[in-house]
C-alpha cells in the first residue's frame, strides 16, 4: 500500500536534519534555563562570577535583542510569541521550498530552535531568561541565553552561505 506524498513545502530532503537540529536546540536550550532557575537556583544567588569575563545572573527580558520593544503586558508578549511563531514557520517553508544546502538547513534550524525556546519563555514566565553576561575593561555586554547563541550562529551560517554558497 502507497503511502501519501507529504507535500514538498512541508517535509524536504533536509527536513528530517532540521527538525532534528530545531528540537535539539530547543530542549537543550529549555532544560539549561529550566536548570539555572530550578536547580542551580540563579535568582537567589546573583550575579556569579564565573571567569573575569563572564558572570552568570539573572535576567529577565521582555523585550526583543538587547530590551528593544519592551512589551511589559501578557500581551504584549504573546505579540512577541506570534511573531516567533510566524516567522519561525515561515523559515521552515523556506527551508523546505528552497534547494537549501547543509549549512543553510542546521543555520535555519538553529534559527527556529531558538526562537521558539525564547517564545516557549514568554509564556512560561511573561519574558526571555536570560544568564550569560559577558564582559571586559568595564564593558558588558548584554546577557543572553543558548536559544540567542543559536539564533546567532544561525545567522552567521546564513551569511557566510549567502556569501560563499554551499557547493
Amino acid at each position: 500500500m502507497d503511502t501519501p506524498a507529504r507535500p514538498s513545502w512541508l517535509w524536504s530532503q533536509h527536513a528530517r536534519l532540521a527538525a532534528t537540529v530545531a528540537l535539539t536546540t530547543l530542549v537543550i536550550d529549555q532544560a539549561h534555563k529550566f536548570w539555572m532557575l530550578y536547580v542551580y537556583d540563579i535568582v537567589s544567588r546573583g550575579r556569579v562570577s564565573v571567569t573575569p569575563f563572564l558572570d552568570l545572573v539573572f535576567v529577565k527580558n521582555t523585550g526583543i535583542s538587547y530590551s528593544l520593544f519592551n512589551q511589559d503586558s501578557p500581551f504584549g508578549q504573546y505579540l512577541l510569541v506570534a511573531f516567533a511563531v510566524v516567522v519561525s514557520a515561515l523559515m521552515w517553508g523556506w527551508l523546505n521550498k528552497a534547494s537549501t544546502g547543509r549549512l543553510m538547513t542546521v543555520s535555519l534550524a538553529l534559527i527556529i530552535g531558538g526562537a521558539l525556546g525564547n517564545a516557549i519563555d514568554r509564556v512560561l514566565i511573561g519574558g526571555v531568561a536570560d544568564f550569560f553576561s559577558m564582559h571586559a575593561f568595564g564593558f558588558y555586554w548584554y546577557v543572553f541565553n543558548i536559544a540567542d547563541m543559536a539564533i546567532v550562529a544561525g545567522v552567521v551560517g546564513l551569511l557566510y552561505d549567502s556569501l560563499r554558497g554551499e557547493s
